[in-house]
């Protein structure tokens, strides 16, 4: 039972980061515990995050989680309920409005001085556009959609791009998605592995993959290393954007044609 409450206290230590901005939501829950009259304001952030955080810790109640059937490697996720930012924030506006002058200053300085700047995360990166993902996913998804409304094309593209090209367009067609990328969930495409396993790409082996599951657009970036050229390999080079190279396979594309116009 004990490995079993560090486990998920390891868990909780990583999923908080055990930053400033955790002691600050800390200190709000305290205040809010002395002050707060509200009855629904103390059961909502008061009490409930206090018991979420108990029960999560509580080996029975991983054990339990487990014995649904759930995965384990989710248990996380209860951690989801535990509302630390409504906490702060709505703490600091008390303390703001008993405290005008002292809750403003104090309130400012410790969120700025306990903050980070956003766009030092790899995780964030500053608007190009309207759709808020990078303009070459755009330029790529214009290059290929399909004219007609009606119809969709499919199209393979490297890891990096895949997040984005959903987002954009849904008539945009792709043989594997996010579920490639985590290595946890241990997922097989065929397309995948002959993509992104190899350090250098066989095209004999990606054009079988591909054509199997009738992809009609390969875009690689330009440092990807193939064995062949692939316009040699019978593909079509439509453009190059932002270092990637965007082909078109006239087999693919001649059956699927064939197929819609049926």
């Amino acid at each position: 039972m004990f490995g079993i409450f560090m486990e998920s206290f390891v868990i909780l230590k990583l999923y908080t980061g055990l930053k400033l901005l955790l002691l600050l939501s800390v200190l709000a829950w305290i205040y809010l515990l002395i002050t707060e009259k509200s009855k629904s304001i103390r059961i909502l952030l008061v009490y409930a995050p206090i018991i979420v955080v108990a029960l999560f810790l509580f080996p029975i109640s991983r054990k339990g989680f487990v014995a649904l059937g759930l995965d384990g490697e989710t248990y996380y996720r209860i951690l989801w309920t535990v509302p630390t930012g409504i906490i702060f924030v709505y703490g600091l506006c008390r303390l703001f409005e008993r405290h005008k002058r002292i809750g403003l200053i104090v309130g400012a300085g410790l969120t700025v001085l306990c903050g980070s700047f956003v766009y030092k995360s790899t995780y964030i990166s500053r608007a190009e556009n309207l759709y808020h993902i990078p303009n070459t996913v755009v330029k790529i998804c214009d290059l290929i959609k399909p004219d007609d409304p009606d119809k969709r094309v499919s199209a393979v593209m490297p890891g990096e791009l895949i997040h984005f090209v959903r987002q954009y367009d849904t008539s945009i067609n792709m043989p594997y998605g996010r579920e490639m990328l985590v290595n946890a969930w241990d997922y097989y495409n065929a397309v995948y592995e002959a993509m992104e396993k190899p350090e250098v790409v066989s095209m004999e082996d990606l054009l079988a993959a591909t054509r199997e599951d009738y992809c009609q657009y390969i875009v690689l970036s330009e440092e990807r290393k193939t064995d062949l050229d692939p316009i040699e390999c019978g593909l079509v080079l439509l453009d190059e954007i932002d270092g990637y190279l965007i082909y078109e396979d006239p087999v693919t594309t001649q059956i699927v044609e064939q197929w819609q116009q049926q």
